[in-house]
């Protein structure tokens, strides 16, 4: 295991599942990938964080998918005393006004627009990794 936190991707499409994993891999990220392929997957994972799994760094979080959608994930994770601080960037393909505001409301630390471009998609892998990973500062 890396002595980097991980990152979970919460992403139910195996095509943009790969997309961030090759992103990344070629950003040469050090922190490891956790997946979630729904969202009740991804709930699964908090009684393991308050059993003193290592929590990640970033949740990146799709809106979009099956048995439980990305807004509940979002709200339910923000209601654990233990785990708000965890930021959370939506990385979806809704650019709908609601979807933006709504997830704000629910708590998101950010909301990206997943691009379709692998070259723009990239950039946006280079971006969260530089200001989630290296330069932001989270509580100790």
């Amino acid at each position: 295991m890396s002595d980097h936190p991980p990152i979970l991707l919460v992403e139910d499409n195996p095509l943009d599942v790969d997309l961030t994993l090759r992103a990344f891999q070629r950003c040469n990220l050090t922190n490891p990938i956790l997946i979630a392929r729904d969202g009740e997957e991804a709930l699964a994972w908090i009684p393991r964080w308050e059993a003193g799994e290592t929590m990640p760094l970033l949740i990146l979080l799709d809106l979009n998918m099956p048995r439980i959608d990305g807004l509940t994930v979002l709200r339910t994770l923000k209601t654990h005393a233990s785990l708000r601080s965890i930021p959370i960037v939506v990385l979806t393909t809704s650019q709908e006004e609601r979807d933006i505001q709504n997830a704000y409301d629910a708590g998101a630390n950010s909301y990206i627009v997943k691009p379709v471009d692998f070259d723009r998609f990239m950039d946006v892998a280079r971006q969260i990794e530089l200001y989630w990973c290296v330069i932001n500062t989270l509580p100790g």
